[in-house]
């Protein structure tokens, strides 16, 4: 699978109706995210069960906004709907190969339960 533009309207959607969702949050005139841009490409192809969206934050301000983007690139990833990476910065290949493979390997109902007990007690 091949990387996909997610828009204000798409974000939510997206991330939950897919298992493992990874968002770049980019610009044309950042040169990390352009260093980035095919080592992101790259792993889109290698692991087409995973959704490997981008968000143009020129184009997407209020979405860039809502999701706190201080700093690009930021790679966020999104398992069954939960936030489980965060971080500003390029990764080299290696290191998002690692990711991957880190967040398949989560135990989502440790991590899950890891959430709630953030939660306040309404």
């Amino acid at each position: 699978m091949s990387t996909v533009n997610l828009t204000a309207d798409t974000f939510e959607q997206t991330v939950r109706s897919n298992d493992i969702v990874l968002v770049d949050f980019w610009a044309a005139w950042c040169g990390p995210c352009r260093m980035f841009a095919p080592v992101y490409d790259k792993a889109s192809s290698a692991h087409p069960d995973i959704v490997f969206g981008k968000v143009d934050t020129e184009a997407e301000r209020v979405l860039a906004a809502q999701a706190d983007i201080t700093s690009i690139p930021t790679l966020m990833v999104f398992r069954e709907s939960v936030l489980v990476f965060r971080q500003p910065g390029a990764l080299p290949a290696a290191a998002l190969d690692e990711l991957i493979g880190a967040v398949r390997a989560l135990d989502m109902d440790d991590v899950r339960a890891r959430v709630a007990a953030k939660q306040p007690v309404s």
